[in-house]
């Protein structure tokens, strides 16, 4: 298993209001591990992946993301909040709960689907937390809207429809966002699109199937002050989705542990001015294999530059299979243009990319059959 570090004092947890010194940069890798078979259990292979204590206690999600979402908290200091209603709205209704100004630990006593006739708007210190049930929504989609620390948790999105609809949608300046394990499919735009200055965000332990542009991060070129984003994406599963794993203007994006499969047009698209560092992920091409980039860069030109340019990618501990072009392209690939994730957050758990996390990340990404967790009390 890769380097795993407490988080307990962060934010105030455990009744602390101070931080310890961070540690040094440290990247060890796991030791040998038995090849996982398809036949194993998600029980037996969930402890490979990170975050194995947070499923110890309700609230133990709050501050433990990894990467940029490091410090999202949700409704770590709010009530719980119980969704009883599969409506749209009205009392006991999810909407109903994300309206609410004050911090809400958001749980749910009922499964099925949540049909939404319009975008359901999160306000900020908000946990949505779909641990216990099973929740898919349907119709359209979250929208994060000038909030902060929102954490979202264990829910299936499909069939949203409409002109611009995506299954979460942040923007404009939202921050301290965290997004894990959830199954996005099917929305008529984007899966998760992330825009107009919106930052410190991490997707994790997701599972992205039966779509086209997957994720956009990074509004357009017209849209320079998105030169402040910066988002984590691990331990992904993108299964045959066809493009946009992500697609990136100007933002800084970390990419590691995700496997991407099968992708229709690209695996990562570097347009203008980005900076994506992609570390110990695997490509694996499907039918066509070398015809299908893995690396795509796009030249647009910002609208407060004279010139137009791509992005940069540099590609660390990567495998490709199946064909998949191995190399970030000549021209697409500079180092001096490039941010290391380590200037932004000491540590990472990363493990190298294996047929064994392949088959992890299989099983073990998306919305998890898994309870509750009890509220626990110091």
């Amino acid at each position: 298993m890769g380097t795993v570090h407490s988080r307990k004092y962060r934010n105030g947890i455990n009744g602390s209001s101070s931080q310890p010194n961070p540690p040094p940069y440290i990247r060890t890798y796991p030791p040998n591990q038995p090849t996982a078979t398809a036949t194993a259990t998600n029980s037996e292979m969930s402890c490979t992946l990170p975050y194995s204590n947070v499923d110890s206690n309700l609230r133990a999600l709050a501050g433990q993301a990894e990467g940029f979402g490091k410090c999202a908290i949700g409704g770590l200091h709010g009530p719980i909040y119980h969704v009883t209603t599969l409506a749209d709205d009205g009392p006991g209704s999810l909407r109903d709960g994300c309206r609410k100004k004050e911090p809400l630990w958001i749980v749910f006593d009922v499964s099925g689907t949540i049909c939404l006739s319009s975008y359901l708007a999160v306000s900020s210190y908000k946990t949505i937390d779909g641990r216990g049930q099973r929740i898919k929504f349907t119709g359209k989609g979250l929208r994060l809207k000038e909030c902060e620390h929102v954490i979202i948790c264990n829910l299936e999105f499909e069939g949203g429809r409409g002109h611009d609809v995506d299954c979460i949608q942040i923007k404009p300046k939202s921050k301290h966002i965290w997004i894990d394990r959830c199954s996005l499919s099917d929305f008529d735009d984007g899966c998760i699109d992330i825009t107009r200055e919106s930052t410190d965000i991490t997707v994790s332990r997701c599972h992205f199937y039966k779509h086209d542009k997957t994720m956009l991060i990074g509004a357009d070129p017209t849209h320079v002050t998105d030169r402040c984003i910066r988002v984590t994406i691990h331990h992904c599963f993108f299964d045959g989705t066809v493009q946009r794993h992500p697609r990136v203007r100007f933002a800084k994006v970390h990419l590691y542990n995700n496997y991407t499969r099968c992708w229709g047009i690209y695996a990562v698209c570097a347009s203008v001015e980005s900076q994506i560092f992609s570390e110990c992920n695997i490509y694996e091409a499907g039918a066509g294999g070398a015809k299908k980039g893995t690396f795509l860069y796009f030249t647009e030109k910002a609208a407060d530059k004279e010139c137009p340019s791509t992005g940069f990618v540099t590609s660390q501990g990567d495998i490709f299979l199946n064909g998949a072009p191995p190399c970030p392209q000549a021209g697409g690939y500079c180092e001096g243009n490039m941010f290391h994730p380590s200037e932004y957050y000491p540590t990472w758990t990363v493990e190298p990319a294996t047929e064994n996390l392949k088959e992890i990340l299989k099983l073990c990404t998306g919305w998890q059959n898994i309870s509750r967790p009890c509220e626990k009390t110091a």
